[in-house]
């Protein structure tokens, strides 16, 4: 009866694979190279919570049992950042308020991203990604160019079939191939 607490679940094993999808995806050296998305800590962070936040708003449009894989997403990448900082050297007294910072970031980018989403507001977007990933970086068309990315990445994640996501299939554009003018209007992402 214990051995079945240590058994691992197919939904589990398809939440990791997603998951490890977008951390390798938010590790894609054209981000850091070509968009100017700072190569540290911190800009390697905005990066898995912006991939974050754009594949829970996919399963947010599931029904049922897959909108609620969202939970399990979020809490593994919770645990990713816990594990992320206790590598970093945080002792076991600070890890509870260094994830409290981590939780409140997280939770403002995804209203941030979300509501510019929602409102098809590109100009809002734009800000969002400048104020968050591009905040102390010097690139100046990186926020446009990563809005169109986020567009794009929207579109690529809506086309997506709820079967491959529940086996833990995932794809994002690739995002050497993505420029400003994919996404003049943000409405297009919504479709």
């Amino acid at each position: 009866m214990i051995f079945q607490l240590f058994r691992r679940v197919p939904e589990s094993d398809s939440i990791a694979a997603l998951y490890g999808i977008i951390v390798a995806q938010a590790r894609a050296p054209a981000f850091y190279q070509d968009y100017g998305v700072p190569d540290t800590v911190d800009g390697r962070f905005e990066m898995v919570v912006l991939h974050t936040v754009l594949m829970l708003r996919r399963l947010d449009a599931e029904a049922g049992p897959m909108r609620q894989q969202g939970q399990a997403l979020f809490d593994l990448f919770c645990r990713d950042m816990d594990g992320t900082l206790r590598e970093m050297g945080i002792g076991d007294l600070g890890v509870p308020r260094e994830m409290r910072r981590i939780g409140e970031a997280f939770y403002g980018r995804q209203a941030a991203y979300v509501a510019a989403l929602a409102r098809a507001d590109r100009e809002s977007l734009i800000a969002a990604v400048g104020r968050n990933v591009f905040r102390n970086a010097s690139s100046i068309h990186g926020p446009e160019r990563m809005a169109a990315y986020i567009c794009a990445a929207v579109r690529v994640l809506n086309a997506i079939h709820t079967e491959a996501l529940r086996s833990g299939e995932l794809v994002f554009p690739d995002p050497k191939e993505v420029r400003v003018t994919d996404c003049v209007r943000l409405e297009m992402a919504n479709q």
